[in-house]
């Protein structure tokens, strides 16, 4: 049963991390997807503004959804492996004691099994706590949803601040992109009346960028004018990409 149990710990650890990437795919930063993808599986509540960021957005309620169904049977799973783990006396420690002849009082056997349940959780928060094996994990992950079309990644999210069509977007820097290689001095942006806000690359976000800054594939950029002219200038195939347009109530800052 603790081979169970640990199985279940690491199944809700990956789809935690699945449903954080699948988050991050949809436009949201990375700290975020990370707390929304717990928040939904563990079945925690989030503050209203945080809920609104799901609720106003499909794709997001679809993966929210899946969480939560998924965390509320990785619950019942994980409570009925870790009590059996507890009173169930088929486990190592028995088995070794018979063999060496050993014999171990029947109420010795919970603390065992408990302590070796304490041992295992603290083992597997080491590990998943470890930045070099989740960030790892989290590529390889990341890859294979992307790799596979589990869920599109939306290339062109934009919000709108004011009227006369300004607004604030973020822009996914793909092959076709213009300014791909460029430096902000050379990419003609702000002639264009675009003010680029950061670049979030990877797990890195580039706050402020200098006029020598290079834009690089798949680098996302936060920018701020008028949504047409980013639209045109920074993401040429926008009209055959699937954009999801935010609701009328969810369109001021």
């Amino acid at each position: 049963m603790l081979v169970a149990f640990v199985c279940t710990l690491a199944f809700s650890f990956v789809i935690v991390r699945v449903g954080a990437i699948a988050f991050q795919l949809t436009g949201l930063e990375w700290s975020l997807a990370k707390f929304q993808s717990l928040s939904c599986f563990t079945g925690t509540g989030f503050t209203t503004k945080e809920a609104e960021l799901i609720t106003g957005h499909p794709q997001r309620r679809k993966i929210a959804s899946i969480l939560m169904v998924l965390g509320n049977a990785g619950l019942v799973i994980l409570i009925a492996t870790g009590a059996s783990t507890i009173i169930t006396q088929d486990n190592i420690i028995t088995a070794l004691s018979e063999k060496l002849g050993l014999k171990i009082p029947t109420a010795a056997v919970k603390w065992i099994n408990t302590a070796l349940l304490i041992i295992t959780l603290f083992v597997f928060y080491k590990v998943v706590t470890n930045q070099h094996v989740t960030a790892r994990l989290t590529s390889y992950l990341r890859d294979k949803i992307v790799t596979k079309d589990i869920f599109g990644r939306v290339s062109f999210e934009e919000l709108m601040v004011s009227t006369g069509g300004y607004g604030i977007s973020r822009v996914t820097i793909k092959s076709e992109s213009p300014v791909l290689g460029k430096n902000l001095a050379d990419s003609g942006l702000r002639g264009l009346g675009i003010n680029l806000l950061a670049i979030v690359r990877g797990a890195e976000t580039i706050s402020n960028p200098t006029a020598q800054t290079t834009i690089q594939m798949n680098d996302e950029l936060v920018c701020f004018g008028k949504l047409g002219e980013i639209r045109h200038h920074l993401c040429p195939d926008a009209k055959e990409a699937k954009i999801e347009q935010p609701d009328e109530k969810n369109t001021t800052a």
